[in-house]
């Protein structure tokens, strides 16, 4: 890289050009291209094969799912809020995507409406139940660019992604290294439910927070930490699961003599206090403006049907699929069977993950994540997705794959990129409800 140090080294050091002896420099094309030559910082590049990775094989599972959506054509036919549209790429804008639009287009209007009766939806659906950093962004760029909702919507979750990857590398370059890191990456961009990575999701900006927030702990960054998981807290309920683990992870650094003085005392404590007041300071403001202090739970239990039963939902779906029955609520046959694949596979990635001994905080956010997802009924489709952000379940697969030989590992991820516009996209978007 050139700097102005360069340039203060005399010709007769170098021996001057072109016969010129008194200190003037040649003018010219060459230099001024050597000059203005672009150059990334140095603390950049370990990034660029991490970032290419997870471009490359996320733009082949997006040509495979625009694929299988115009060979399908069933989304023509579909409501163009319930995965339909005009084209395959309105299909990245519905479900959850239409509601964030909403908000970001007209913004919140609270209340708690009793629709009488029984059964598993008594209350109106209303958009508080979606948080509104994403929206907001969505409606900031939007008034920024020009661009519409829907494309700063995704260009949003695009940019959010390939900061995601890049706090994914981050994270594993710590624990196992550098090519791991870039391994994990990918693999990220592969993940079952990796569809919604790169639509009108809040999946990106989510993984983007909490991955950066493990590694500011990782690196004793306790004030960064704590804005962080504050950020996370204004992004989506599962929050929680990060401002825990964040909070445990300062908790254990204050109690420990070796860690208050490698620490100190003030930046943990910071990070402990201010990491939840954005979850709380949002479900607070939905209960004082429906009149009602409970009033997000009670839209998320009797407008959603989500709300945590210790896994008894769960179980239900496992006993069902076990058998070959589908007497269960949100049965999704496709979805449902990929998903209890991932669930049967837990217990031997986090085994793996464990055998890598990672830090504490990575520990405590993956399990509660895990926990949250396993131990609350919703769509048990949806488990892909709401995996997701458990990236810390890649770092022992990361690391094994890493060892492979480039051929091999270009092999792996041509296939898995190509499968994944069918598993990761085409199975939640279509034939089930991400």
């Amino acid at each position: 890289m050139d700097t102005a140090a360069d340039d203060t080294v005399t010709d007769e050091s170098r021996g001057a050009p072109d016969g010129l002896s008194d200190g003037s420099r040649p003018r010219g094309p060459s230099r001024d291209r050597r000059a203005w030559r672009p150059a990334l910082p140095d603390a950049a590049r370990p990034y660029l094969p991490a970032l290419a990775l997870y471009a490359v094989t996320k733009l082949v599972g997006l040509a495979v799912f625009a694929s299988l959506l115009e060979y399908a054509g069933d989304y023509k036919g579909k409501n163009p809020r319930f995965g339909g549209g005009a084209h395959w790429w309105d299909v990245l804008a519905t479900w959850d995507g239409w509601w964030y639009l909403q908000v970001a287009e007209h913004g919140y209007s609270p209340s708690l409406v009793r629709l009488g009766g029984e059964g598993l939806f008594t209350v109106q659906q209303n958009s508080v139940a979606f948080f509104p950093l994403y929206p907001a962004l969505i409606r900031m760029v939007s008034e920024t660019t020009g661009l519409g909702l829907y494309g700063s919507g995704i260009l949003v979750s695009v940019v959010f992604s390939f900061v995601a990857a890049a706090g994914i590398f981050a994270v594993v370059r710590l624990v196992a290294g550098a090519r791991a890191g870039t391994v994990a990456a990918g693999l990220w961009a592969v993940a079952p439910g990796a569809g919604v990575e790169w639509a009108v999701y809040s999946e990106s900006l989510f993984v983007a927070i909490a991955a950066w927030a493990c590694h500011a702990v990782m690196t004793g960054r306790w004030l960064t930490a704590g804005v962080l998981a504050f950020t996370a807290g204004l992004n989506r309920p599962t929050s929680a699961v990060l401002i825990g683990a964040v909070g445990l992870a300062a908790l254990v650094t204050v109690g420990r003599p070796s860690g208050r003085r490698e620490h100190g005392v003030r930046g943990p404590v910071y990070a402990m206090a201010v990491a939840p007041l954005g979850l709380l300071g949002y479900i607070a403001w939905v209960g004082y403006s429906t009149g009602e202090a409970t009033a997000y739970f009670t839209l998320q239990r009797e407008g959603w049907a989500h709300f945590f039963d210790y896994g008894a939902y769960t179980l239900d779906v496992l006993r069902n699929l076990a058998v070959g029955k589908g007497d269960y609520v949100f049965a999704f046959s496709t979805p449902d069977l990929l998903s209890l694949q991932l669930v049967l596979a837990l217990p031997f990635l986090i085994a793996l993950m464990l055998r890598k001994k990672p830090p504490l905080v990575l520990v405590a956010y993956t399990l509660a994540t895990i926990i949250t997802v396993l131990g609350t009924q919703q769509m048990f489709g949806n488990t892909m997705r709401y995996l997701l952000p458990a990236f810390p379940l890649l770092l022992a697969p990361a690391a094994a794959l890493a060892r492979l030989r480039l051929p091999s590992l270009a092999v792996f991820f041509t296939t898995a990129a190509l499968a994944s516009g069918w598993y990761a996209h085409y199975v939640i978007f279509e034939l089930g409800v991400p």
